[in-house]
């Protein structure tokens, strides 16, 4: 059976290299669960006490910094936006514009799965702007809206 561009499909790790320019230590999407291009992505980061920001964020009490979350969202973002546009393969960067309405709402430490939600909430031709829902477990960690630009 032949799969549609709108059929939710997973990625793994070799497809994310392919389609994000983003390597180790930056690289924050581990697995994407399903990507729709009319709906939206579910991507997962799985945090782990070996991450070089535990180091100094905090000794003694290990929290994933909110702006690596909101990071991570972008680079789901970043995913949905090659795949539903036809980017892969055209050497284009999808760049942040804007972070808008950025709350967290709980902590995010080693040993948590961090489900990466992101739905388009406008689509233009090289401006794109994202509503993002990091969670664990069903409860909301960071939640977040933002534009980012497709270069030429």
């Amino acid at each position: 059976m032949s799969e549609t561009p709108s059929t939710p499909s997973a990625l793994s790790i070799p497809r994310i290299l392919e389609l994000l320019p983003h390597r180790y230590p930056m690289l924050l999407v581990d697995r994407v669960v399903s990507l729709d291009p009319e709906t939206g992505i579910h991507a997962v980061k799985a945090v782990s006490f070996n991450e070089d920001f535990f180091q100094g964020h905090f000794p003694g009490r290990p929290v994933m910094p909110g702006v690596l979350q909101i990071e991570a969202l972008a680079q789901a973002a970043g995913l949905l936006a090659v795949e539903a546009l036809g980017l892969a393969g055209t050497g284009k960067l999808v760049y942040f514009l804007a972070i808008d309405n950025a709350k967290f709402r709980k902590m995010v430490e080693p040993g948590h799965l961090l489900d990466l939600k992101v739905e388009f909430l406008q689509r233009r031709a090289r401006i794109c702007k994202f509503k993002g829902e990091a969670s664990i477990d069903g409860e909301v960690t960071c939640d977040v809206e933002f534009t980012a630009m497709i270069e030429k």
